[in-house]
């Protein structure tokens, strides 16, 4: 035990989680116990156009429908939604009045259905709910279905949601938008392109050791970033050489899960405030932003001293059993996004000679920012992408 880790906190937890291999099935059945007492009767299905084609989609509302749900499908977005497909979201919900929201797909689909409730249950825009506890009233049921393994929304109460004209990313989060069921069911992940199942997966190990390390982390916080970190670490790497190993599938997509839990109560850090300014001014996919910046935020925060570096000590001791590159978290993240086949450097992006003085203005305004175990100014923040040029 370490020093601190009998001082006072809290710990939330407002999901419950059903997990197997086909549970998809149990939609309706979950979606007619959360509106049962108020004699509900319709369900809005949130879901990309890309989950649409896969098939997913088809699956809920049939299953929706064979519980007596009246549904309909709200499908105008894309990755990473903007206030603007949550205002057509929420008008959209205005004129069918549902019970009940779903958000089923990946994390665009549920952080658009986030959004839509906040908007549909208490009016205003995504700008008014920017924070944390910032809902004026009580909001609809919802349920998380996921298709990807990696931003953990179905079990933190956060929509992130982009503003169009400044291109940055708002969390907005309140316990009243938490989904109130989350099912986990691996085949839903079976059709991930290997890229995106890459991207996810890399995000969700970000997740497990921002919210390890986080000034805001608690004892309760860290039972779930280090058992997300286990599950990650130990299967992802089997993910990316054997994608139809469902085994391994199912312990990422559980990983997430805890690791999203792990951020509802503790946060992240500098390593999301790096990559948001990525996606926003140069379009780098979130996934690939945030695990170029990792590995140089894990050095720059294990650098100090204190507690710090026994934290990463103890995700450290989990690769234990798995080669490693000389034991050093960061090189072991640098290996682990080679295998995923993703970028290395901001050169490899084509983005080695950006200016990372504004680069580094844009991250230091950056909510996340403020929870990384070491303080960080511009100034850090400029040599972290010089760093990882």
């Amino acid at each position: 035990m370490m020093a601190g880790d009998c001082e006072n906190f809290e710990f939330c937890s407002h999901t419950r989680l059903v997990v197997g291999a086909g549970s998809i099935v149990r939609l309706g059945e979950l979606g007619r116990e959360l509106v049962r007492e108020m004699r509900g009767s319709r369900a809005l299905l949130v879901s990309d156009p890309g989950v649409a084609a896969a098939g997913h989609a088809a699956i809920g509302i049939e299953s929706l429908a064979r519980a007596g749900l009246e549904v309909e499908c709200f499908s105008e977005f894309g990755e990473n939604p903007t206030t603007t497909h949550v205002d057509a979201g929420a008008a959209f919900a205005r004129d069918f009045a549902p019970d009940l929201i779903v958000g089923l797909g990946g994390g665009s689909s549920m952080d658009c259905a986030k959004g839509i409730n906040f908007l549909f249950s208490c009016g205003g825009t995504m700008h008014d709910y920017q924070g944390r506890g910032r809902a004026t009233g009580p909001m609809l049921p919802s349920i998380a279905v996921p298709t990807t393994a990696g931003t953990g929304s179905e079990t933190q109460s956060f929509a992130l949601i982009s503003d169009p004209e400044s291109g940055r990313k708002m969390a907005c989060g309140d316990s009243r938008a938490a989904f109130r069921t989350a099912i986990l069911d691996v085949t839903l992940t079976l059709t991930q392109p290997a890229r995106v199942a890459a991207l996810t997966g890399i995000d969700a190990i970000s997740h497990a050791i921002e919210s390890h390390v986080s000034r805001a982390a608690t004892p309760a916080s860290r039972i779930f970033s280090l058992e997300a970190w286990r599950l990650l670490s130990s299967h992802l790497p089997r993910v990316f050489s054997e994608p139809d190993d469902v085994a391994a599938r199912s312990a990422v997509q559980l990983g997430a899960a805890w690791a999203g839990l792990a951020i509802e109560n503790a946060m992240l850090g500098a390593a999301h405030a790096l990559a948001n300014p990525l996606t926003a001014m140069h379009g780098v996919v979130h996934g690939q932003a945030v695990g170029l910046m990792l590995p140089h935020v894990v050095r720059f925060n294990a650098a100090i001293e204190g507690g710090i570096p026994d934290r990463y000590a103890e995700l450290e001791a989990q690769l234990a059993a798995a080669p490693t590159a000389g034991g050093d978290l960061g090189l072991w993240l640098g290996d682990l996004l080679r295998q995923a086949g993703l970028a290395t450097s901001l050169g490899q992006l084509g983005l080695g000679s950006v200016d990372v003085a504004g680069l580094a203005a844009a991250a230091a305004s950056q909510w996340t920012a403020g929870f990384n175990p070491r303080p960080v100014a511009a100034h850090d923040l400029m040599l972290l992408y010089e760093a990882a040029r």
